[in-house]
């Protein structure tokens, strides 16, 4: 398939229903409202197409650009095209999954995390939360500094009630992505969790709430799969 062909079937897939969900979510146009679920009968027929990846994502159809993102390969995308990605990334279904996942799986993740949480741009900020957050549960423990992990920590206990507003919840994620993937931190993750408490986040009048840090770590602890690292963050 051809990028022209894949976005014809995004179009006969889509709905007006998921449309306005996604709208409500944040989305922008242009974009057809395609359910991720529906997204995999076309990832059956692509495999594996890197160059299709990058051409689906530069349509700038946000359906595209997410299931760009389920196939796109971390290893041949460069950082310069990362970073591309995460300045064309319109919201937070492309800015918070899809540029996260590649940029994480690639052997630019934490370096490219690091920069962008200092980014003025909100957007371009909470890919970088996230995908560090992407990079504790892919990478061994022995993989990461530990120091690193520990400031990034302090910063979000002194700092992120005054964030900005997905800022703060990708912050939150963060937090429980140290709780739940790298160990040597873990009981200070759940110190720091305890003390920030409930993270207000407006979520534009939907249903979606923000996950309670502490209650999210006790949970992962309770089924035993603490520090249990994955294969993948796509999906």
């Amino acid at each position: 398939m051809n990028a022209n062909e894949v976005l014809l079937e995004l179009e006969r897939l889509g709905s007006d229903q998921t449309k306005r969900i996604f709208l409500n979510h944040g989305a922008k146009e242009p974009f057809f409202g395609v359910k991720v679920g529906d997204m995999k009968s076309i990832l059956k027929k692509i495999k594996h197409d890197h160059a299709l990846a990058m051409a689906l994502y530069d349509t700038g159809n946000s359906d595209a650009m997410y299931l760009a993102g389920m196939f796109a390969d971390s290893k041949k995308i460069s950082k310069a095209e990362l970073q591309a990605w995460v300045r064309k990334a319109p919201w937070q279904m492309i800015c918070e999954y899809t540029v996260p996942w590649v940029a994480s799986e690639s052997p630019f993740g934490w370096e490219l995390g690091m920069e962008w949480i200092d980014a003025d741009e909100e957007q371009v900020a909470t890919s970088g939360w996230i995908t560090l957050g992407n990079c504790l549960a892919l990478r061994a423990d022995e993989a990461i500094d530990g120091s690193v992990v520990l400031a990034l920590l302090e910063r979000i206990r002194t700092g992120v009630h005054s964030e900005r507003n997905r800022v703060r919840y990708c912050m939150n994620g963060f937090v429980i992505s140290v709780g739940t993937y790298y160990l040597p931190l873990a009981d200070k993750a759940m110190e720091i969790a305890r003390e920030i408490g409930k993270v207000s986040v407006d979520q534009g009048g939907t249903a979606c709430k923000v996950p309670f840090a502490p209650d999210y770590i006790s949970a992962v602890i309770s089924k035993g799969n603490a520090g249990k690292k994955r294969k993948t963050v796509r999906c």
